[in-house]
């Protein structure tokens, strides 16, 4: 086991130690995972409260603060408590505190049906609980985590085996509910409701989104391909809006230097819910395999998805069964897919990841084509 699970160890001896109400009551529902993920899981959540016989009010859906500007829109009827994932992993004190808030709710339930989590928060915010029922899915196990969670796991009321690597986990999250019902539960495309706001976009024509960042540099699509496309774009008369956060300023002076006035650069400019307004009023989004791109799906946009190969299958591509009509995922097949993003064929971490690099602008482009064809009436 890592050494930081040790350090940690005093925690859960707090914990365990510490009162709780006698009375149980209310579900926990432990989701330490992006953006991405979220919307893949949400309409899995609609069936909960008739899965677990509780109402949507007595369900609390504790998630990562990355996406919790969204909550309110996307949980509404559910109670939805934020944490910073990252501190609860490292911190100390912080993991104390958040252990003990959960400790002290008295869930009578937990569970958690993340295939790919951590051990150390996923899991331990379940034991936390110390819920009557703790209800969990058998994950990616590894070498380096078999010990921790083969603790873990000892100490759930129940494991559901959800499928094999690579099962998508858009399916997993019904093959979860399938077990908890009894009854066959066939899987849902994935959405997540969505306001109805004007978009921080000029007045004009119909655009196209470009998302062009990633947490993992490796993801990212070379940044001159989608520059490439966007002026494809612009040829064919569609505006092109660039997207992102304040660490993708590298490209605004790029952006400036086109000189065009159908260019809409947004970069560090927008809050995620505005995001999330001019992902759903586009014509088409365009996006690295990131949180920004299953936003689009989730509220019904056209989105082109370009996607590696690390672990492929299980978050991208959607399977036919839940794909949405609109969506298109694009990727260039390797005989080293599934690294786990391991990999060894790129020079340096900065780089793009060659089976995402490889993705050719003319298919990117003819993936857009159809989109931009209808939005201008053609």
């Amino acid at each position: 086991m890592r050494r930081r699970w040790w350090l940690f160890r005093p925690i859960d001896a707090l914990v365990a130690l510490w009162p709780s109400p006698r009375r149980r009551r209310g579900l926990l529902v432990v989701r330490m995972d992006g953006i991405g993920d979220m919307v893949m899981f949400r309409a899995a959540l609609e069936h909960y409260p008739d899965a677990f016989g509780v109402p949507a009010a007595a369900i609390t859906v504790l998630g990562c603060k990355s996406w919790q500007p969204l909550a309110d829109t996307v949980f509404p009827g559910f109670k939805v408590v934020a944490i910073d994932e990252h501190a609860f992993e490292k911190k100390w004190f912080y993991r104390l505190r958040i252990a003990l808030w959960v400790r002290r709710q008295g869930f009578a339930i937990a569970v958690c049906d993340m295939f790919m989590r951590k051990t150390l928060t996923a899991d331990a915010l379940v034991w936390a609980s110390r819920a009557r029922e703790r209800i969990v899915c058998t994950p990616f196990v590894t070498d380096r985590t078999r010990a921790e969670y083969a603790w873990y796991l000892a100490k759930a009321t129940r494991v559901i085996d959800t499928g094999p690597y690579p099962t998508h986990e858009g399916l997993r999250h019904f093959t979860f509910l399938q077990a908890l019902m009894g009854i066959r539960m066939p899987a849902e495309v994935p959405a997540i409701p969505w306001r109805e706001q004007a978009p921080l976009v000029p007045a004009g024509g119909p655009y196209v989104v470009m998302n062009f960042g990633s947490n993992e540099p490796g993801r990212r699509w070379p940044f001159e391909k989608f520059v490439d496309l966007a002026r494809r774009c612009l040829d064919h008369g569609l505006r092109v809006v660039f997207v992102g956060a304040a660490q993708e300023a590298f490209a605004k002076p790029i952006l400036a230097g086109l000189d065009h006035p159908g260019i809409v650069d947004t970069i560090g400019a927008l809050k995620l819910p505005q995001l999330v307004d001019v992902l759903k009023h586009a014509a088409c989004v365009v996006s690295n395999d990131t949180g920004p791109g299953h936003l689009a799906i989730g509220v019904g946009v056209p989105t082109v998805l370009l996607a590696g190969g690390g672990h492929f299958g299980c978050f991208v591509p959607y399977p036919e069964v839940i794909r949405p009509k609109g969506a298109v995922f694009l990727n260039a097949p390797m005989e080293c897919y599934h690294c786990l993003w391991r990999c060894h064929k790129r020079a340096s971490a900065k780089d793009s990841f060659p089976c995402v690099a490889e993705i050719s602008v003319d298919a990117a482009w003819q993936a857009v084509c159809p989109w931009a064809a209808e939005s201008r009436g053609v």
